[in-house]
């Protein structure tokens, strides 16, 4: 094993026993920041191998390769990264990601008798959803929105990684919970719904079971928010 790769697998070692990535709260200070880029991370919330989780009912594969999957969703912008390597930090290039979450009033796109009052019928549309190949640096990026929640679970994008037609991940990243409460009770449309979320990070079974590895960094631009997670993968 190289030098760089003892490096990098320190590096990670060190940051997943960080009190920072086990709070899953997505915030990391500068230092931190610092070694993560100088390591060839976008963040230093670090899942060392990402848990496979269930791809849900709602997954579709409509072929569409783009960076922007907002059609004419409303929402808070925001955009994803997601970096993909393996277990000692190498990037993994050219594997393939699909994405794909609810809209701010929590309904999918492509499905009928969905969302939380089991009524929304979104038959033939295909807004949020995306796939990308990822870069040199294993990385991939979307332009969507700030996903919304429906009945029975926290606030979560699904993605999907192929390394190739046989080897595929499917698992989810969430969100710190504090962000979430923010834009469901002020910013339109999420406060516009009647009701309000009943299901919070620390109650869904799937993001207790996936780890705070799973929680993105996300951070307040100009134009938005960022969402960035390094997705490990067991080859």
């Amino acid at each position: 094993m190289s030098s760089s790769s003892l490096s990098r697998r320190a590096l990670l070692s060190a940051f997943a026993a960080t009190p920072l990535v086990t709070t899953g709260i997505g915030a990391f200070p500068a230092t931190a920041r610092a070694e993560a880029e100088g390591a060839g991370l976008i963040t230093p919330n670090v899942c060392m191998i990402a848990p496979e989780t269930t791809a849900g009912p709602y997954y579709l594969d409509p072929g569409l390769v783009r960076q922007d999957t907002r059609e004419d969703r409303a929402g808070a912008p925001m955009t994803i990264a997601l970096q993909v390597v393996q277990p000692d930090c190498t990037p993994i290039g050219n594997a393939r990601v699909d994405v794909w979450h609810c809209d701010a009033l929590g309904n999918y796109s492509g499905h009928a008798r969905q969302g939380s009052d089991s009524t929304s019928d979104t038959s033939g549309e295909t807004f949020l959803r995306g796939t990308q190949f990822t870069d040199a640096t294993g990385t991939v990026r979307f332009l969507t929105i700030y996903p919304g929640w429906y009945r029975g679970r926290t606030t979560h994008v699904h993605y999907m990684i192929h390394l190739d037609s046989d080897r595929a991940l499917t698992s989810q990243m969430f969100f710190p919970g504090a962000l979430s409460a923010y834009l469901y009770r002020y910013a339109e449309p999420y406060s516009d719904r009647p009701a309000e979320q009943d299901t919070t990070n620390d109650r869904d079974g799937i993001a207790r079971r996936v780890g705070k590895g799973a929680f993105a960094q996300v951070r307040e631009m100009e134009d938005g928010y960022h969402a960035a997670l390094v997705v490990g993968i067991g080859t």
